[in-house]
Order: structure tokens, then C-alpha cells, then sequence
């Protein structure tokens, strides 16, 4: 039995104002207005990373870059306690370009509600755990980001998958719920709906595209070549748990861990210039990489429209053999 080519009307889409409900992450040092554009223009979500720029006015100065080169909507996301500097004149910026969806990962999004407090933005907060959403929701968010320990970057501490901790979420919180981490084809995104989730964030795919130019090549091959046996969980005993692809750094990294090492010893390598030397250089040897384990899903370095036509042809073949 043959179906109508499927409408992609969620919450999600609805609330944000676009085609598909598909959100790229912060991706710091690689979210800026090539790819952020491109997500857009393909029909999803693209976001602008903040606290990674240097100043508010070379955020200011990406945000009109997007502009010009699309006029579908986009976020700016703001990584907040991950980057030791205060996030206020940045988000100012946001407001003054009238930015509609602003999006927070990694700290108390609390004094960001409160900036925004009378500014009509939609207000996306990343979460890890049943109780940050229940908070998030009671903050104000519009929605909520659920990432699972499969997720590259940042993760919450429990150790809670993906599978499992979506619909958890969506049992205990009323705004739209995304689902994140492990998710990089139209078999994640439609398992994702269907656990009660109104959209996806991506993050490591979004990587390996064309139009993440500030990553080296060397960075999107070791997604492409690597599986989801090649990464590693570092920073736990500071109490920051984030998945990175292994490599001799992150050896050290556990090294120094296993060693009860604290900040102090590790802040070094855990570093932002570390975090560089690897996906702008290129220098594997002398730093490190986020990825999540669906690095193992990553074949290919398509265009992001290239990836998206075929996530929707995936998830439109999946909706076929459901209907019978």
C-alpha cells in the first residue's frame, strides 16, 4: 500500500517554523554560518556557536553572515560554564539581532531566562537527566533536549541511554522533547518519534559534512573510518563527563584521571587550544575530538542537503512498512 510523502508536522517543527525536525547541535569551534546556513536552508535547524567567538561583535558579525545567507530560521547556542567567561553582552547581541531561538547547554540556564525575561525567542535547553527537564520546563523552556550517554561532547553523569531516557522525559514534561545522542540517519530520527520525542539534535553527523569547514579533514575521516568502539568517556572525576574519539591524548587523559589528577593536572589537555590542534589542525597526537558513538553509523562526508534528503527518504521508507 503506498503512502502520501509524509507532511513532518511536530511540535517541534510548529514551534520553530521549520520542514523538518531536525536541530544541529552547538558544536563548539565549528558552529558558525556556513554550516548553521546550510542546516537551515535544507530545512532544519542550524545553530551558531556563541561562547566559542572570541567577542559579542564577532558573534554579531556570524549572525549577519547567516542572515545573508538564508532567510529561514536559526539559533544561537550558548555553552554556558563550559568556556569561563561571562555569556551576557554575547546574548545581548542575540537579542539585539532578534536571534529566534536561543538554545543553552551545559550549565544553570537560570540568569539566561532571566536576560531573556520579555524577549520573544524560543528558549531550547539541553538536558541529560528526567529532573534537569522537569527544571528546564519549570524555567521557562519552550523545549528540551534530551541527550543520551551515546552522544559525543558533554553528557549528563548517570550513564542513561538515549533509549531509555527520552521517554522518560516525555512521560514527565509537557513542552516538546528532542531526542540526542546516537541519533545520525532517518532509522534514529523515526525510532526517536516514536519514543515520544518531537524532534532530533544531531551533532557528530553534522561533523562530517561539507559545510563544517572549520573541521579538518583529518577529523572527518577519523569519523568516517572510525566505529563506536573508538571512543572514549574522559573528564568524569571532575565531574564532567564528555565523549571524545581515543586517541594517544585522551590515553593521557585517563591516565591522569586513573591517577586521581584534578583540574590543575588535567587543564592542559582538556583544553579549548587542545580541543583546536585536533579539528582545525588536524594534530591528532596533541589534542583531542568530540564524537559520540554514532560515529559508527558515519560512512560518508555528504553536503548537508545531500544528508538530509536522504534521512527523509529513510524515514519516509520506514513510515511505507509500518503501514499495512
Amino acid at each position: 500500500m503506498e503512502v502520501e510523502r509524509m507532511k513532518w508536522k511536530t511540535k517541534v517543527t510548529e514551534l520553530l517554523g521549520i520542514q523538518y525536525p531536525i536541530i544541529q547541535g552547538g558544536l563548539a569551534h565549528l558552529a558558525y554560518s556556513e554550516l548553521a546556513a546550510a542546516v537551515s536552508n535544507a530545512g532544519g535547524l542550524g545553530q551558531v556557536t556563541a561562547m566559542s567567538l572570541s567577542s559579542p561583535e564577532k558573534l554579531r558579525e556570524e549572525i549577519q553572515m547567516v542572515k545573508k545567507l538564508t532567510e529561514k530560521p536559526f539559533g544561537v547556542n550558548f555553552a554556558i560554564g563550559q568556556h569561563g567567561r561571562p555569556f551576557s553582552d554575547y546574548l545581548d547581541v542575540a537579542i539585539d539581532e532578534g536571534v529566534p531561538v536561543i538554545s543553552m547547554t551545559g550549565g544553570n540556564p537560570a540568569p539566561i531566562f532571566d536576560q531573556l525575561k520579555g524577549v520573544n525567542v524560543n528558549k531550547l535547553v539541553l538536558v541529560a537527566a528526567k529532573r534537569q527537564a522537569i527544571k528546564a520546563e519549570e524555567l521557562g523552556a519552550d523545549a528540551v533536549m534530551v541527550v543520551g550517554q551515546e552522544g559525543g561532547g558533554h553528557l549528563g553523569r548517570d550513564d542513561i541511554g538515549t533509549f531509555v531516557l527520552v521517554p522518560q522525559v516525555a512521560d514527565a514534561v509537557s513542552i516538546p522533547v528532542i531526542a540526542s545522542g546516537g541519533i545520525g540517519d532517518g532509522r534514529g530520527m523515526m525510532a526517536a518519534l516514536s519514543l515520544g520525542a518531537e524532534g532530533i539534535e544531531m551533532g557528530t553527523r553534522f561533523v562530517a559534512t561539507k559545510e563544517c569547514v572549520h573541521a579538518s579533514e583529518l577529523y572527518k575521516k577519523r569519523l568516517v573510518e572510525g566505529s563506536e568502539n573508538d571512543t572514549v568517556v574522559i573528564k568524569r572525576t571532575i565531574g564532567a563527563p564528555a565523549r571524545v574519539i581515543a586517541n594517544t591524548w585522551t590515553e593521557k587523559i585517563l591516565d591522569i584521571e586513573k591517577q586521581n589528577g584534578g583540574y590543575e593536572q588535567l587543564k592542559n589537555y582538556i583544553s579549548g587550544n587542545a580541543n583546536k590542534k585536533f579539528i582545525y589542525e588536524g594534530k591528532e597526537h596533541e589534542g583531542f575530538a568530540w564524537a559520540g558513538q554514532v560515529m559508527g553509523l558515519i560512512k560518508d562526508v555528504p553536503t548537508v542537503e545531500e544528508l538530509f534528503q536522504r534521512m527523509i527518504a529513510e524515514s519516509e521508507a520506514i513510515c511505507k512498512r509500518w503501514v499495512y
